[in-house]
């Protein structure tokens, strides 16, 4: 069954296939945001029909990323072993399931109980995608293909807030879960059946067509690495035992082993506490601080958010492009460029009290933010041992859900908190619609993104050292799986995964 009918699209993307795995892909990400954004389009009607606050709002994000930040470290390990496809379609149809299931709930209690159940489902996406991401595409584009999946995820957060807040102003926060549950049925059943499982280790990767226009003129982060006679990996690299065979514990205790891999997996969990919190608390801000309706709240919102989808789709092909131009840390840079310019047109942003200085200063912010998150994944690729590609992410999405389970709690406390604090005139021009505590939050929190773009600075050098580690390990595997009379077969110069 074909699913993409674009000839156009397909020939810029590089075929017809490679389309269709990036759609179907993306489309998994795109749930994942689609859900997380539904409950801060939907905020407003459940606070009136259920009686509760800000506080009781963040409690419904922070219930299933919770849950997932436990359940995703055992599917980790099941993707690294499992049938992938298999796994995100059982996963799929249970999401669809409790996302039904939370239309029909009758109190905040029975709301909460299926958020739970929601978390432990959508725990087993992100190390699939990114198991299948690397198994698919080829290390010198990546970059390009996880702006191509991310959009899709930023995609799905535009939708939810846009469909989800739109019908439940029309209808009611009801049709808005049930809305979803339907697509995600859908969405299972086109996954199922139009995605095959490639072989592990990149033997199956999809290539651009050679009709495509400079598809091979690519230079992977590796490669670089491997031509570059001073980056050598250190002498514990050559030693350690083929990832792909240790137990939870070893394969835990090497992935944090990694340097670069610590420094990403903290600077992306900073830059998911304050999406979660701006996706949480996004609309209300929007609709207090200029007046607008809940439906119009939300598409102003998403419109501005399109920024993003910009941002992501440049960041990640400009981070490939530096590293075939020689700047080797580029996936590093990129993205604390990034994430620093996010801060410093958002707090503007929040302060201003005229949409016409909000509305182009949040979508730049927009933009930065998401630039930051392509090229961080494309590099925690680099920097991984194959094998352990399914168990590398699911430690960093498991830090990414406790950062963003405490998010919204920590939006909606502070929020409160901060209500009263200043008295500036932002601030009581704010108060009067009842979010001034919501702009001195969002402009506090906006340290999370100083932070992060401060921290990946201190990884631009252990990157490179880091691939050519990952490099050697590789060898060492296949060497290892190889037959004793074949062991030196292989050139030295040849990579397993370029």
């Amino acid at each position: 069954m074909d699913v993409v009918g674009s000839t156009r699209l397909a020939q810029w993307i590089g075929g017809r296939q490679r389309l269709q795995v990036i759609v179907l892909l993306a489309s998994v990400l795109a749930l994942d945001g689609a859900d997380k954004a539904t409950v801060g389009a939907i905020a407003a009607p459940l606070k009136s029909a259920l009686h509760i606050g800000n506080i009781q709002i963040g409690l419904l994000v922070t219930a299933s990323t919770a849950v997932g930040a436990v359940t995703t470290l055992p599917l980790g390990a099941l993707v690294d072993r499992a049938h992938r496809v298999r796994l995100l379609t059982v996963a799929m149809l249970l999401w669809s399931a409790a996302m039904v299931a939370s239309g029909f709930a009758e109190s905040y209690t029975m709301l909460l109980v299926t958020r739970l159940l929601l978390g432990g489902v959508v725990a087993a996406a992100a190390p699939a995608i990114s198991s299948l991401t690397g198994d698919f595409f080829p290390a010198f584009e990546r970059g390009r293909i996880w702006g191509y999946l991310l959009a899709g995820e930023l995609v799905g957060s535009a939708l939810g807030l846009a469909m989800s807040g739109t019908i439940a102003g029309w209808l009611s926060w009801r049709a808005a879960f049930w809305l979803m549950g339907a697509l995600g049925f859908v969405l299972a059943v086109l996954f199922g059946r139009c995605l095959a499982e490639p072989e592990r280790g990149g033997m199956a990767r999809l290539t651009p067509d050679e009709s495509v226009a400079g598809a091979h003129d690519g230079v992977s982060i590796i490669e670089a690495v491997d031509q570059a006679g001073h980056i050598q990996p250190s002498p514990a690299a050559r030693r350690q035992p083929d990832p792909g065979r240790l137990s939870f514990g070893p394969a835990l205790r090497y992935i944090l082993s990694i340097r670069t891999n610590v420094i990403l997996i903290l600077a992306s969990a900073l830059g998911y506490f304050f999406f979660t919190g701006l996706r949480s608390f996004g609309v209300v801000l929007m609709s207090g601080k200029f007046g607008f309706e809940q439906s119009a709240a939300s598409l102003i919102t998403v419109g501005l958010g399109m920024g993003s989808i910009i941002g992501t789709l440049i960041a990640g092909r400009l981070a490939d492009r530096l590293i075939a131009n020689g700047y080797l840390s580029a996936r590093i840079l990129v993205p604390a460029v990034a994430f620093l310019l996010c801060a410093a047109f958002l707090i503007p942003g929040v302060l201003a009290t005229s949409l016409w200085i909000t509305g182009p200063v949040f979508f730049i912010s927009a933009a930065s933010l998401g630039a930051t998150n392509p090229a961080l994944d494309a590099a925690r690729l680099d920097i991984m041992h194959s094998q352990v590609w399914g168990r590398g992410e699911s430690v960093r999405t498991a830090l990414r859900y406790v950062f963003e389970a405490i998010a919204p709690l920590a939006f909606g406390y502070l929020s409160t908190l901060l209500g009263d604090a200043s008295g500036s005139p932002a601030a009581r021009h704010t108060a009067q619609q009842g979010v001034g505590g919501l702009v001195w939050t969002f402009v506090a929190m906006s340290g999370a993104l100083v932070m992060a773009g401060v921290i990946l600075f201190f990884a631009r050098r252990s990157y490179p050292r880091d691939v050519a580690n990952a490099l050697a390990a590789e060898r060492a595997s296949e060497s290892d799986r190889r037959a004793p009379g074949e062991a030196g077969v292989a050139s030295a110069g040849t990579s397993p995964r370029p």
